[in-house]
């Protein structure tokens, strides 16, 4: 079941729930609010881990290219003295 049905289905249950009086009724629509908000905020966590892993993939794809230039640049020099002692 996709996340927008889910939560179509949850506000279902939260407004059927809501209307009526009983003891038994109260409490399951108390639980379907709580379902609710959990997912919500179960989405919220995945997303800010997901732009976490967006931010961290960043950084680790200009790390890489920092070395290979630090690589380039070393092996420039190294040639460069070497020429210089021939």
């Amino acid at each position: 079941m996709d996340e927008t049905r889910l939560e179509d289905k949850l506000n279902e249950l939260v407004k059927e729930f809501g209307g009526m009086m009983k003891p038994q009724h109260r409490k399951l629509a108390i639980l379907a609010k709580q379902a609710q908000e959990n997912h919500k905020r179960l989405q919220k966590s995945v997303n800010s881990l997901q732009e976490s892993l967006d931010y961290l993939r960043v950084c680790i794809k200009y790390q890489l290219f920092d070395l290979e230039a630090t690589r380039r640049e070393n092996k420039y020099l190294r040639d460069m003295l070497e020429e210089k002692e021939a």
